[in-house]
């Protein structure tokens, strides 16, 4: 299945989107209530595939816990289990899952005690997990690592017999999540210091609270992305549920969009987005090491305006639902955008519009593109929603008819409403039943068609109007006489 996308200047746009909740939150929230010694009332979880998976987790006793896709739950659930004594479960996921490095926290967690085996490859789900009381104490990690590693660590540490004083090493990866972790765990009554590269907590009881999750600024980001593209056809917006003082790192993504030119008041609604005419600049440099999952989002967003840029601090976009790196570059190069990744950590684009016009000389930073655009989303949800709101740009600089997302089911994982939302926003969206590769075979067969209708057209008017022309100046000839 994929969707066709495209843009519809007739229809319009709603001025209220009421986001889902965050899955970040509700996952972490759901790890505590777990540790809880009693009752906490959850309020607002995300109704999405990954806080589905870890809800089943948690029912019944089960031997075998497939996860699927929710790389949050399998590293959250890893630590859970490892320090709940009795338990005695393999823990799995989907063939993507088992190629997602989780070796960092496995052995994190077997020096802090946890009796963990691999089940199949050598540092990689699933895994064969015995749980125990665990000892705790002082353990080093590389700060540079997945942020989800350490939190893991961390909503366990309470429970460990000498609570944990665990050290980051080198330069701290995604701190907001780090330090959203703590400030939840906080709200359920742990305490714990974050001084420098070291975060203590003693051992201690969680306290049974009632919490309400917030709405989803990474989900948000996709609509500052739809309001910049669409390019004053929309003027306001209010995403409802968002906070300025939110626990989310990604309520940056506010920061970032101002520089584009959407600027962010808050209300009791939520965040009041309002397009800004002010001039767009030529090129931004930013460091997303605090912040990856706005990575393709903002990277859509300056390819889709024409604004260069140079980002860092992407080198955990490698192990994702997918390569997110090397996703970005072969979808944006389908759109005549021809992005540079240095290492595994640098995404730069230094773009030239004036080149772009010479559609057939392909350049540095621009290719030829060639319709249809078909975007492959890798079970990515985030490829999915980062690339449909393009359909602005294949609209305005006339590279398209429309945008075709291949499987766009795929969103169900964080935002399972998207597709609807998105129809309220100035876009059209039709299903076709077919595979990509199907797809593009049609496309190109009904092209192939089509021009030599308009070959067998322009012949025959060419012959028309030649016949024509002897035919008159026979007749003026022969007037002439």
């Amino acid at each position: 299945m994929i969707y066709q996308v495209y843009t519809d200047d007739s229809k319009q746009a709603s001025n209220r989107i009421e986001l889902p909740a965050s899955k970040s939150l509700s996952n972490r929230a759901l790890i505590i209530r777990a540790l809880c010694k009693g009752e906490c009332q959850i309020d607002n979880l995300s109704d999405c595939d990954d806080t589905r998976a870890m809800l089943s987790a948690f029912e019944g006793d089960k031997d075998t816990i497939d996860i699927g896709a929710a790389g949050t739950s399998m590293r959250f659930l890893t630590a859970y289990l490892a320090c709940t004594p009795g338990k005695d479960v393999v823990l799995t996921g989907s063939d993507r899952m088992k190629e997602r490095p989780i070796r960092i926290l496995v052995e994190a967690l077997q020096k802090l005690g946890a009796d963990i085996e691999y089940s199949g490859n050598e540092g990689f789900p699933p895994l064969h997990i015995r749980g125990k009381q665990l000892e705790g104490g002082e353990l080093s990690i590389d700060g540079s690592t997945s942020s989800q590693y350490i939190s893991a660590l961390l909503m366990i540490a309470p429970t460990l017999n000498k609570g944990l004083k665990l050290t980051l090493d080198g330069q701290i990866t995604s701190r907001p999540y780090i330090e959203m972790t703590l400030s939840l765990m906080q709200h359920f009554g742990v305490e714990s210091s974050f001084e420098g590269n070291v975060i203590s907590i003693a051992p201690q009881n969680y306290q049974p609270a009632s919490y309400r999750v917030e709405s989803d600024w990474s989900a948000a980001s996709y609509w500052y992305e739809t309001m910049l593209l669409a390019n004053k056809r929309i003027r306001t917006l209010t995403l409802a549920g968002l906070k300025a003082d939110s626990l989310q790192g990604d309520s940056r993504v506010a920061e970032y969009f101002t520089e584009l030119g959407i600027d962010t008041k808050f209300s009791e609604e939520g965040a009041e987005l309002t397009y800004s005419d002010r001039p767009k600049p030529q090129k931004v440099e930013w460091d997303l090491s605090g912040e990856p999952d706005l990575a393709q989002t903002l990277i859509a967003s300056c390819a889709g305006l024409w604004i260069g840029f140079h980002i860092r601090g992407l080198h955990t976009l490698r192990i994702k639902e997918t390569d997110r790196l090397k996703a970005l570059h072969d979808e944006l190069y389908k759109f005549g955008v021809n992005i540079h990744i240095v290492g595994d950590d640098e995404a730069v684009w230094d773009c030239n519009y004036e080149n772009y016009e010479k559609k057939g000389d392909s350049t540095d930073d621009l290719v030829y593109v060639e319709p249809p655009i078909v975007v492959r989303t890798y079970k990515d949800h985030r490829m999915a929603m980062a690339f449909a709101p393009l359909a602005f740009m294949a609209s305005d600089l006339a590279l398209a008819d429309a945008v075709y997302i291949d499987d766009p089911a795929v969103v169900s994982k964080s935002y399972p409403d998207f597709w609807k939302h998105l129809e309220k926003m100035c876009f059209c969206i039709e299903p076709i039943d077919m595979s990509p590769e199907a797809f593009v075979e049609h496309a190109k067969a009904v092209e192939a068609k089509q021009t030599r209708v308009r070959s067998h057209a322009k012949f025959v008017l060419n012959t028309v109007i030649a016949v024509s022309i002897l035919l008159l100046s026979y007749l003026f000839f022969k007037c002439c006489r």
